[in-house]
């Protein structure tokens, strides 16, 4: 059932809500957070994945906060300042340390993210081992598989997991992500990416089961959730 609420109200039909929800389970990774050296936080336009990140920093999870994001399409009107410094922000409010936060505020998308991070802790001659990554739930397995790409150094797939805010599709419509219209279109454009960005050499393979292709082929037939397919 469509939740009451104006911000997910849009006219999304039953049948589009089932399909969205194969792809959102398709990109849930569902791993098990581990202790690790680095938490990196991912930053975006949902400020819940820096409540996550400075969540489990509080819970020991990390020794080192790393919040990374200056502006992206989705946030270009938004906010005056990097994503970084707001999340910064936000995760100081909730009791993380300022000296046990690292920003990155130059990056615009996940590759930069990775990278630029890379960069800034190398030069402060850090060189974790393990890291967990915080992303927005549908957002999971693109983050992975890029930062599996893009990590200059070599790390065995066990030593980085990925997580996010706890929150079912249905619920995940605000003021800040749109209806869930909006958000079924994310979703499908970011399905398209997986494909895509392995075959331009910025993600490791990820495997589409039929059943999520099949999703994804219905889904895009609807103009409505056309509007964040990659260019």
């Amino acid at each position: 059932m469509i939740m009451s609420s104006s911000i997910k109200k849009p006219c999304v039909s039953e049948q589009e809500i089932m399909l969205a929800r194969v792809i959102w389970d398709y990109m849930k990774l569902n791993h098990v957070c581990q202790k690790s050296d680095v938490i990196l936080c991912m930053c975006s336009y949902d400020i819940r994945v820096a409540d996550k990140a400075a969540s489990l920093f509080l819970q020991g999870m990390g020794d080192w906060l790393v919040i990374s994001g200056n502006t992206g399409k989705l946030t270009e009107n938004l906010w005056t300042e990097p994503e970084a410094i707001i999340f910064a922000e936000r995760a100081r409010q909730l009791g993380v340390s300022d000296e046990k936060i690292i920003l990155e505020t130059k990056s615009t998308n996940s590759g930069e993210n990775v990278r630029f991070t890379h960069k800034i802790l190398s030069e402060k001659k850090m060189h974790p081992q393990s890291f967990i990554l915080v992303q927005k739930p549908y957002m999971e397995r693109r983050a992975y598989a890029t930062f599996m790409k893009q990590w200059p150094d070599a790390l065995p797939p066990e030593a980085v997991v990925v997580t996010s805010p706890d929150i079912d599709l249905l619920d995940y419509p605000n003021e800040a992500t749109g209806t869930l219209s909006d958000v079924i279109s994310v979703i499908v454009g970011d399905l398209a990416r997986i494909k895509l960005y392995e075959d331009i050499g910025f993600q490791i393979p990820q495997t589409i089961p039929d059943c999520v292709q099949k999703a994804y082929n219905d889904l895009i037939t609807c103009e409505k959730f056309n509007t964040h397919m990659p260019l």
